[in-house]
């Protein structure tokens, strides 16, 4: 071949390189941030889900829907050739699509948002790249002080007469809802492929409003009724998942998880301190006097947070406070109490704030 093809074919790919690049450092300035590592394989992981011209597109998204043509003149494009593409694009799971007469689109964080979107189309190797990437997104995270997901207390977990604001009941933040859509957890699918994780509930996210709407749209869930949604709900519980709500005070998602497949929870769990990076207003506490040292609650718990000694012992440090712990003791020996005022957190009132939060705290705004 000639020397000319070869230099040809080094433009081409300095040039998709560099298209790259750029929508990794346009996903790196959104709240939640996708951070640069010195292998560049952040790189790769977008190299496998954009094309060059859908990188070229996504760059030129904000966090506000917008129409197609607002979208288009900043591209320098004509909207109507746009508009395809960008529906095209949303239905990947590269950007977000809010349904209206007139679609407007934005754009999609990485996680939680383009990753979670492809949890039809997985394979290993992405699987692959994603959890050698995931530790650099916590490590972002964990030195935020606004988390994108918070820790809520199973309902079974709290003794009678606490009190309890309505955004740290999952029941009652699944009975306001007007359309649910389930979906399959894609922590628990992509460690299930790669012959690692466990066998917990697989259909355990739960979606509403608008995102509902996407995830029931791009077919990344199946709508289902408020009575289906609180009985997948108590089997998550029964099961002894955390529950993990968006970290807002008007939810648009549920996540039930586990400290072995859940990317937040297993990278957490490898910290000496979990209990001062989630966000969460509870603790375990054991009556020693009431304690048989049966070890159940410790088996339970999914951030080591329990040890057996005689009787058992909390590590505050660890706990997260999710009250897993609490109904798996006959004994009755455990229960959750709440952190003091100063300790308590507050989720923003909407996800805009949730991300505006992040973004202060990042120095992005």
């Amino acid at each position: 071949m000639s020397k000319r093809y070869f230099h040809c074919f080094e433009r081409t790919e300095a040039i998709m390189t560099d298209v790259y690049q750029k929508l990794a450092i346009h996903l790196d300035n959104l709240p939640a941030g996708f951070p640069a590592t010195d292998t560049g394989i952040e790189i790769r992981i977008l190299r496998r889900l954009f094309s060059s011209q859908e990188a070229r597109i996504a760059v030129a998204l904000t966090m506000l829907p917008e129409p197609t043509a607002a979208i288009a003149a900043r591209l320098g494009m004509d909207a109507g050739q746009l508009a395809p593409q960008l529906d095209k694009m949303s239905r990947k799971g590269l950007i977000f699509r809010i349904s209206k007469a007139e679609p407007l689109y934005m754009a999609a964080q990485f996680v939680i948002g383009i990753w979670e979107y492809h949890v039809n189309d997985l394979d290993p190797d992405l699987i692959e790249d994603f959890n050698a990437y995931a530790p650099f997104l916590i490590k972002r995270w964990n030195d935020q002080k606004t988390k994108q997901l918070r820790v809520i207390p199973i309902s079974k977990s709290l003794s009678p007469g606490m009190e309890i604001m309505p955004y740290e009941a999952a029941e009652e933040i699944i009975k306001t809802q007007s359309r649910i859509v389930l979906s399959p957890c894609i922590c628990r699918k992509e460690q299930k492929m790669v012959g690692a994780g466990c066998d917990n509930l697989l259909e355990a996210c739960l979606s509403f409003g608008s995102a509902a709407r996407y995830y029931e749209d791009n077919g990344l869930g199946r709508r289902i009724s408020r009575e289906e949604a609180l009985a997948t709900l108590q089997k998550g519980i029964e099961s002894g998942l955390v529950l993990q709500p968006g970290n807002s005070q008007r939810v648009v998602n549920i996540c039930m998880c586990c400290g072995c497949c859940c990317q937040i929870l297993k990278n957490i769990k490898k910290l000496p301190y979990p209990a001062k990076i989630v966000n969460s207003n509870y603790h375990a506490t054991i009556d020693q006097q009431a304690c048989v040292g049966c070890g159940i609650c410790q088996d339970r718990c999914h951030m080591d947070a329990i040890a057996l000694e005689n009787v058992a012992q909390v590590d505050l440090n660890r706990c997260i406070g999710c009250g897993v712990c609490v109904p798996a003791c006959d004994a009755r020996a455990i229960s959750l109490c709440a952190k003091p005022l100063d300790e308590k957190w507050i989720p923003p009132v909407s996800l805009v704030d949730t991300y505006l939060n992040m973004a202060r705290e990042r120095g992005l705004m």
